[in-house]
């Protein structure tokens, strides 16, 4: 398993897929962090805060992980050579995991050079260090659960076509929803005293809670139970299909 998640790590890297997604990821942030003028660019703000990294980065990641994970199993299917796939002396969820892990590693090295922003946020600060450290860390932690959501999404579609395109519709869909929809549910009047019980089913009230600084067992099982069905949903579309 070792093996085919460093063959699928380097896979991203051969090709241009991990250096695009990376060099996407840290010039859009960039960008709304530093140059653009309005609310957004902490210049102008005034405030010595990663708010807007925290906001703008679920969005992005909602393009890019697709753009990841579109290919991981549709090209195969594609190709006819899944059947190959299965030939190797590992199970399916091994086989899955490791192309999960792969596609979380490459998502936390996006993430890891926003650290610089961290850095120079701290720095800034009036006095130095006048920055929200535990919501800071907090709400990095819950962007990298957020992602890997993300890349559990991204290899359930591409695991039930064989088109990169639907692929990445359906990932991008489905965690769409997953991230805002259940709370755009929940506002609505029919639902009564259910808005909050619907609103904890997607994941941005997770994020939002988690970005606070406070670490809850309950938002990290969230997170992990959400990735684990879509994974134990890949598992059984691929066994049903092998």
């Amino acid at each position: 398993m070792l093996t085919l998640l460093r063959k699928e790590l380097a896979g991203f890297f051969s090709s241009l897929t991990g250096y695009i997604v990376i060099i996407v990821f840290l010039t859009a942030n960039g960008l709304f962090l530093w140059v653009f003028p309005g609310d957004n660019n902490l210049l102008d703000t005034g405030y010595a805060n990663l708010d807007t990294l925290f906001f703008i980065a679920p969005w992005i990641f909602l393009f890019l992980v697709p753009a990841i994970t579109m290919r991981l199993f549709s090209d195969e299917k594609r190709t006819g050579t899944i059947e190959l796939l299965f030939t190797r002396p590992l199970t399916a969820l091994q086989i899955i995991l490791a192309r999960y892990l792969a596609g979380v590693l490459l998502v936390l090295l996006a993430l890891l050079p926003t650290l610089v922003y961290f850095v120079t946020v701290y720095r800034l600060g009036i006095p130095v260090g006048n920055i929200d450290t535990g919501g800071t860390w907090g709400a990095y932690i819950g962007l990298f659960f957020l992602a890997a959501v993300y890349v559990a999404i991204g290899i359930f579609a591409s695991s039930i076509t064989d088109n990169q395109i639907i692929a990445f519709i359906t990932a991008m869909a489905l965690s769409f929803f997953i991230f805002i929809g259940f709370e755009a549910i929940s506002s609505l009047s029919i639902f009564g005293h259910s808005e909050g019980f619907i609103n904890k089913l997607g994941i941005n009230a997770h994020y939002k809670s988690i970005s606070r600084g406070v670490v809850d067992s309950r938002d990290i099982i969230y997170f992990l139970a959400v990735a684990g069905i879509f994974i134990a949903l890949t598992k059984f579309v691929l066994e049903k299909q092998k």
